[in-house]
């Protein structure tokens, strides 16, 4: 971390902190609220929208919550503020574990649908409740009291305001730099991956739902007690689209972009308010046009945001290297060699009329190399996502050690000590290749959303980045851990996932043409690392193409055709065989 990095937290923090005691306008500081409190809500879609790629047009609904929940138990019961914060926060997190339950099982166009579903209804229902004062809403919210001070509605209430926000803040970037938070930041790019290193991505998404709503719960308590009455008008859909431009605006997939979008939509919003009826000659909400003017522009020209412009003046700095001397994370047992590992029996995927494999069965044991060949088509990574529970078997069965596992999820198989790489690479761009490699110690680690937040997790971290090293060194990228994963070539870029697969701590190791986009020194040094590998016990099914790697590296080889099992044998039986030739020259057999 440079020292520009370093002082810039602590330099903002102490501004925005020390507002009140300056000699500034309470303008300023009515404005400064405004900011923190919407700043408390974008913070939630970054982490939503912009880290885990899930878009929701209904998080001021959940900012209703907080509000009201705060101004019923204050003024219709005479409860204690503090109680209706953890009240709101409690009926934010219900409420998100029911909605989130219901709605984060859809993709695509769906889920945005979904939110302004549940976030109009969730405004109609405060607005036709006579016990939440319909329309009118609850008036006469009392101020907060801290310690015996009364904190008004101002320069006390900002300080109480920043500090939640900046908190906010602080901890958001710690689960983002975690176990947990590198899970999350896997969602973006599909459930495969995710779910290959041993993740439940619908917990995941479930997880930052669930914080997005209690960071929106938090600023609707403290907006209660700032404006001192709630009504539904700032809790309707259209405040929920303004939070998401605030947090696309400002760098949806950065923590401290949020305070930046909501520090410029709320002082430009103020300004064109006052300077376009003057210039057009007529009242109106003639400032959403602009926006919406200016929104096309920042997403054509910046858009990961205008912090990408902040973000020049802040480096990237490459992670302190602390880890060395961390305590190995444990290891599975190795099966004894020769012991049956995976059998595969006549397995069958149908997609429609077409069947891409016919009742495929082949058997790996301890200390195996066995390679998957054929022709283009021939059903090989479809075996995999078979073997792996990324595809339902039709019929067949695949057994791990005995066990059943056919049918179950990815994730549960790569808890057996099953791992993989993919035809096409799986990775995280915007992540270090070191970070890219840690999560595939996944399920290596235990400390949670929890820990992560609150930075205790530090020992567990150092503890993965160390394996994550050593199985970068191992395939020769140690000097490249803190590259971005997105700026790697292919061939590199096919190592990395080696390398993950490797951070898992697997027993079998499915490879899906490992070789493919490597040079040829680059190929000699992953052939040694394999037959290390099978020295030390592991077992590998691959996927090649490169019949020259695949033959001087495998102990036997399955070859299909047209999604059929078309022989097995040693390489030297497989290089004799004139049916293999045929089905690779395309003459009869």
């Amino acid at each position: 971390m440079n020292k520009l990095q370093r002082f810039a937290f602590p330099a903002f923090a102490a501004v925005m902190l020390l507002l009140p005691a300056l000699p500034v306008p309470d303008f300023w500081i009515t404005q400064s609220n405004y900011v923190g409190l919407y700043a408390l809500v974008a913070l939630g879609l970054v982490l939503l929208t912009g880290v885990a790629g899930l878009t929701s047009f209904g998080q001021a609904a959940f900012v209703g919550v907080g509000a009201y929940t705060a101004a019923y138990l204050t003024v219709k019961m005479a409860g204690s503020p503090w109680v209706a914060l953890l009240l709101g926060v409690g009926l934010a997190v219900l409420a998100a574990l029911v909605l989130g339950a219901i709605t984060l099982r859809m993709s695509g166009h769906y889920l945005p649908l979904a939110t302004i579903a549940w976030g109009l209804a969730l405004n109609y229902s405060m607005a036709n409740m006579e016990w939440l004062g319909k329309y009118d809403g609850i008036l006469g919210i009392p101020t907060l009291k801290l310690f015996g001070m009364d904190l008004g509605t101002g320069r006390g209430l900002h300080v109480l305001i920043w500090i939640m926000a900046l908190a906010a803040a602080l901890a958001c970037a710690n689960l983002l730099d975690s176990r947990p938070g590198r899970a999350i930041r896997a969602l973006k790019n599909g459930a495969t991956m995710a779910e290959a290193m041993g993740i439940s991505t619908f917990r995941a998404k479930l997880t930052v739902f669930v914080l997005a709503a209690v960071l929106a719960a938090m600023s609707g308590w403290l907006f209660a007690f700032f404006q001192r009455t709630v009504s539904p008008s700032p809790f309707s859909i259209n405040k929920g689209i303004e939070y998401l431009f605030m947090a696309v605006l400002g760098g949806v997939g950065h923590v401290w972009g949020a305070f930046l979008g909501a520090g410029v939509v709320k002082i430009v919003e103020d300004q064109l308010q006052v300077l376009l009826p003057k210039l057009i000659g007529t009242s109106g909400n003639f400032e959403t046009i602009v926006f919406g003017v200016v929104l096309v522009v920042v997403l054509k020209y910046a858009p990961d945001g205008l912090w990408t412009f902040v973000a020049r003046w802040l480096p990237r700095a490459d992670r302190p290297r602390d880890w060395e001397g961390a305590e190995p994370l444990p290891t599975r047992a190795r099966p004894a060699t020769g012991e049956p590992l995976l059998q595969v029996e006549a397995v069958r995927k149908e997609f429609g009329g077409l069947v891409a494999v016919n009742d495929v069965s082949f058997e790996i044991r301890a200390g195996d190399i066995v390679g998957l060949i054929g022709p283009n088509g021939a059903g090989k990574s479809t075996t995999f996502n078979l073997i792996t529970g990324v595809l339902a078997l039709t019929s067949g069965q695949v057994r791990w050690r005995g066990e059943a596992i056919g049918g179950m999820p990815s994730r549960l198989i790569a808890r057996r000590g099953i791992s993989r790489t993919f035809q096409h690479v799986k990775m995280i761009p915007e992540m270090t290749v070191l970070e890219n490699v840690a999560l595939g110690g996944y399920l290596r680690g235990e400390s949670g959303i929890a820990r992560a937040m609150l930075r205790l997790d530090r020992a567990e971290e150092r503890r993965l980045f160390a394996e994550a090293e050593r199985q970068l060194a191992r395939i020769g990228m140690a000097d490249r851990m803190h590259e971005l994963a997105g700026n790697l070539a292919l061939g590199p870029q096919r190592l990395m996932e080696i390398a993950r697969a490797l951070c898992t701590d697997p027993a079998l190791l499915l490879l899906d043409e490992p070789a493919a986009g490597l040079r040829h020194k680059e190929k000699e040094a992953l052939g040694n690392v394999l037959r290390q590998l099978k020295a030390e016990g592991m077992s590998l099914l691959l996927v090649e193409h490169d019949m020259d790697f695949v033959m001087g590296l495998t102990d036997r080889i399955v070859v299909m055709e047209f999604g059929t099992r078309l022989m097995e044998g040693t390489p030297a039986e497989v290089q004799a065989s004139p049916a293999v030739r045929a089905a690779y020259l395309g003459t009869e057999h």
